[in-house]
């Protein structure tokens, strides 16, 4: 039987390896995702859209995970995604096309699971910050 945590471990692994469809493999069908901006979805193919649609807005993109806390069917993660803007990033007042600047973000996820599968992300990271980073807005002095 496979752990929280070691299901937790390989979705990170395949993120940071751009492997999609191993992302995907550990993902319920019935699962939902929530991010800033009121993103997010139903269903195991909005969750796998959501995630790879990072992955195809920075090609680079690497999440460095500095800690992780398991509770019962919950793992928290604290972690730092990086990446170069190259590709369409979809947000939430519309596409953001290729700026070329490289961002580097603090997060924090809650994941559910069940049955060795990941049911629910709740993701939160500073939506202003990403955009200042991108050059969209002025930095705050």
């Amino acid at each position: 039987m496979t752990t929280i945590r070691e299901t937790f471990e390989k979705s990170t692994a395949a993120f940071n390896a751009h492997d999609i469809d191993g992302f995907a493999d550990l993902i319920a069908d019935d699962a939902v995702v929530h991010a800033p901006g009121g993103m997010g979805g139903s269903g195991k193919a909005a969750c796998t859209e959501f995630y790879g649609a990072w992955l195809g807005a920075f090609p680079d993109a690497h999440v460095s995970v500095h800690d992780v806390y398991v509770c019962d069917d919950v793992v928290v993660e604290e972690g730092t995604f990086a990446g170069t803007h190259l590709g369409v990033l979809h947000a939430p007042a519309g596409d953001i096309q290729p700026t070329g600047s490289r961002v580097t973000i603090d997060y924090m996820q809650a994941i559910r699971h069940r049955d060795g599968k990941q049911v629910a992300f709740d993701l939160m990271y500073d939506r202003l910050q990403l955009l200042e980073q991108l050059g969209l807005i002025a930095a705050a002095v």
